[in-house]
């Protein structure tokens, strides 16, 4: 009977090797797609398609993106800025509000999570949104505009609630109170070093958020030294496809031409390489807290 278990148990880790490593092929096979889309010819792309190694080696996307290099480090700096200082500042301001929205003594703490809550299902709409910021807050063309509206998310504050919750227990909060500590002790020497794992997972949705934000550069922000990496490599590309078929169009060189496919992957590559080597970092912390704060309750 034993010999039996031990052939299923044996065939069972076999069965789910086998489909993970399918599975993680198919999510790794799209990026090898785009790196090698990115290192091949233009040309090329357009006659033999997309291979995993390119046919005809080339970098004319990359060379097209950093064709005015001071302007993508800028951008890359204003994105870089934007997400260390929201993902810190939306940390702290959420997992106090998680702690706060958890805590049994807190009266009003059913009611205002309902309210969090609610905001998830029904919204104002883009319009008085658009009003409140410009003509109200008067943020307009400025870096906060880029990172106030993402630092209270209401389903990051929700998990990171279920997971103080879930994961500290009462006692060491009134252990800690019958010892002196005032409510800000508690939350930034207990809390915050028990709640790792929660940080971590709502301080990756935080930071890709924010990396990955186009839209509030393409309402708000007129200053071009201003626009974020993803909103400045879009208005270059229509910018840089509106001048080639301007220029086909009426006969005038423009100096020079885009190779419209091997740059939309080169643009890729640039955006999302930072996240993709930030991931192993948090990855453990990552799956801990998903898991826990979203099980629990």
């Amino acid at each position: 009977m034993k010999i039996k278990d031990a052939e299923y148990a044996g065939l069972f880790k076999t069965l789910a090797y086998t489909i993970i490593t399918f599975l993680s092929i198919i999510c790794i096979f799209p990026l090898l797609l785009i790196l090698s889309g990115s290192f091949t010819n233009n040309e090329s792309i357009f006659r033999d398609g997309y291979h995993i190694i390119p046919k005809v080696f080339g970098i004319e996307g990359y060379e097209t993106v950093f064709r005015f290099p001071s302007t993508v480090i800028t951008a890359y700096g204003v994105t870089i800025l934007v997400t260390i200082v929201g993902t810190v500042f939306g940390l702290f301001l959420m997992t106090m509000a998680g702690y706060v929205l958890q805590r049994k003594d807190f009266k009003y703490r059913n009611s205002l999570t309902f309210f969090i809550y609610f905001t998830t299902l029904f919204q104002g709409g883009l319009v008085p949104w658009y009003i409140l910021l410009t003509k109200h807050l008067h943020l307009i063309d400025t870096y906060a505009v880029l990172i106030l509206p993402g630092l209270m998310t209401p389903f990051l504050i929700i998990l990171m609630r279920t997971f103080i919750k879930a994961s500290i227990p009462d006692e060491v909060i009134e252990s800690a109170k019958m010892d002196g500590a005032n409510d800000f002790v508690i939350y930034s020497r207990i809390v915050l070093q028990l709640a790792m794992p929660g940080m971590a997972t709502v301080g990756l949705f935080l930071a890709i958020n924010y990396w990955n934000d186009w839209f509030l550069s393409s309402l708000f922000i007129t200053s071009a030294e201003k626009f974020q990496l993803q909103f400045f490599l879009l208005n270059f590309m229509n910018t840089a496809a509106a001048a080639r078929d301007l220029g086909a169009g009426s006969g005038v060189n423009l100096g020079f031409d885009v190779p419209v496919e091997s740059t939309k992957m080169a643009m890729a590559v640039i955006v999302t390489g930072p996240i993709i080597f930030l991931y192993p970092f948090v990855q453990r912390f990552f799956v801990k807290g998903l898991t826990i704060g979203a099980v629990k309750g």
